[in-house]
This record gives C-alpha cells, structure tokens and sequence, in this order.
C-alpha cells in the first residue's frame, strides 16, 4: 500500500489480557496488507505487543517471533485463575512467587531485560500507556530514550491482584486501561494522522442478568471500558483524523487470566482482520455513529428507553 509522505499511521492496541493474541493474528493480516506503522501505541497487553514489535520491528519474523512467544506465555502460568484467590493470598502472605515475579521473569526470558532503555529500539516507536492515578491523566513510556521499556510494560500492565501498582516518587501507577484502554487520543498527541484501533471490547462476555461481586465488577469495566473508546473516537472525529475501528472478539468468551489457546485466538484475529480488511473497513466518519447505535450511549437515555433497547436486542 503507497503511503503519502505526510501521513502517519499509527496502530492502537488495546488491553484485554490473554485476548491480546488476537492482536497478533491481526496485525500479521495487516502486514500482508501491506499496512505497517510509524508508531505503536498499547495499554496493558496491547504494551507487551507494541513494546514486542518496537523490539523487533514489523515484519514476517517479528511476528513469527512474537507467536512464539504467546505460545510459551501459555505453558508459563503468568496469571492464577482465580483473582479473588490470589488476592486473599497475597494479602495473607501466602504466596511463594508473585505473579509480578512471573510476569517480569517471562519478559526477561524474551529479550525485555532490566537493561534495555528505548534508546536501545531501532524500528518502530512503541509508547506504553499507563495510568497515573495521583493527577488522574494517563502517563506515556517511550518519548523518553533512557526510560526503561521492562518497567514501561509492568507500568502499563499493573493489574491488582496479579500485579501490584507501581510507585515511583510521587507517582501511583497501574494498567493503562484504568484510564485509556485503547489509546486513541495518545496516538492523536503523538502525531498520528491515521489510526488502526485493535479493540478487545468485554461486552460479550457478560450475563447481564447474573448477579454477584464478579458480574458486577465485569459490567462496571465494559461499560466504563466503552465509555472510554466512545469519547476518543468522538475525539478523533472532530479533528478529522480517521479511525479503522476493528473490534476483535473470541466465541465462547476467553477469560483475561486464560493464556491456554493463543494460536487459536491468533488465528481467529487474522481471519478476523482479513475479512473486514476485504469489505473495505470504515473509517471514524461514520464509525462513531454506528459505535454509538450499536452500544446506546450516544445521548443521555431514561431507565426506559434503555430497558426497550435491551428488549429489542434480545428479540433479534
């Protein structure tokens, strides 16, 4: 595909655990697209691709590579299943290594050691979202070259239980999507002038009528998660920038914690990608319009109206 000389293609990958294999399925689809970046954005895992990619670059072995490693990331046990479990462990001291340890040692054993810096990446810029939770902003890794890119990563995915927050001077720290899931107004900031977005959205995972502390927290994430996607795509709208929206999905639904099926999920992603990239995908012209019919939170809604689009939706 010919780019002109002004644009600036950037990929925005979002969080979503152990889906982030779909990512890679995607992005190999786009590659044989002829579709490559000048920069990477990611929060959460959508970081350890995009940190992957700025390790290795944007081509046939890179992604080779970075299939690999989802394939060991799946016999490594990097999350324990049960998050009330593990945090009942922690707060007990009851547990003989960290997930934090895991996590970290298995970046460590792909090449992202203590001592890598952004300086050290010679492809294409990654920048790593995190989310600062003293001032409330999402904070960036990777405009400054001597910042470490292994901490740029647990910066981003700092998920309680499995990974505690991370302090450093006056900042808290934590998964990127607490603030930006898919960083759209970050890519935005840094320049981009077309923006592919691999979304991870939760919304199918969810039984809407089940009840408890674990459904009620999935739905609070999915609905603020969304909340977020809609107001930087709203953003990009108005600034003209277009957004390719791809919204990966996985049937049935894959918990974040499960690593077990990566080349299932990567392929799925790649069918996934070559599809829309076949239909021709829409841009953010008309993307917010349909984003907003599809999810209902275009305009503030009465508890009825809402409850007879719900009503609607199950009838279809």
């Amino acid at each position: 595909m010919k780019k002109n000389q002004s644009t600036k293609i950037a990929f925005v990958l979002a969080g979503g655990g152990a889906r982030g294999a779909l990512q890679v399925g995607a992005m190999r689809a786009l590659l044989e697209a002829g579709i490559h970046p000048d920069l990477i954005i990611g929060s959460s895992v959508g970081a350890v691709n995009a940190a992957f990619i700025g390790l290795h670059g944007f081509s046939d072995e890179a992604l080779q590579a970075l299939e690999s490693a989802w394939i060991a990331a799946a016999n490594a046990e990097l999350l324990p299943p049960n998050p009330v479990w593990i945090t009942m462990r922690v707060l007990f001291n009851r547990v003989r290594m960290h997930p934090y340890h895991r996590v970290k040692d298995f970046l460590i054993s792909q090449g992202v050691t203590p001592d890598l810096h952004f300086s050290d990446l010679q492809g294409i810029q990654p920048i790593l979202v995190s989310s600062e939770l003293n001032s409330g902003q999402p904070i960036c890794y990777g405009n400054d070259p001597s910042e470490s890119v292994l901490e740029g990563i647990l910066a981003s995915a700092a998920l309680p239980p499995w990974i505690h927050p991370i302090e450093k001077g006056d900042l808290f720290l934590m998964d990127g999507g607490a603030l930006s899931n898919l960083a759209i107004e970050t890519a935005m900031l840094q320049g981009a002038t077309e923006i592919y977005a691999l979304n991870l959205p939760y919304r199918g995972d969810i039984n809407k009528k089940a009840h408890g502390f674990g459904p009620f927290w999935s739905k609070l994430l999915s609905a603020v998660v969304d909340r977020q996607v809609y107001l930087e795509m709203e953003l990009a709208h108005e600034r003209g920038i277009p957004v390719h929206l791809i919204e990966l999905t996985i049937q049935p639904p894959i918990p974040v914690w499960d690593f077990s099926q990566p080349q299932h999920q990567m392929d799925s992603g790649y069918q996934q990608m070559k599809a829309l990239l076949t239909t021709q995908m829409t841009s953010s012209s008309n993307l917010v319009d349909r984003f907003l019919r599809r999810n209902s939170i275009s305009r503030c809604k009465t508890a009825e109206q809402m409850n007879s689009i719900s009503k609607s939706r199950q009838e279809d």
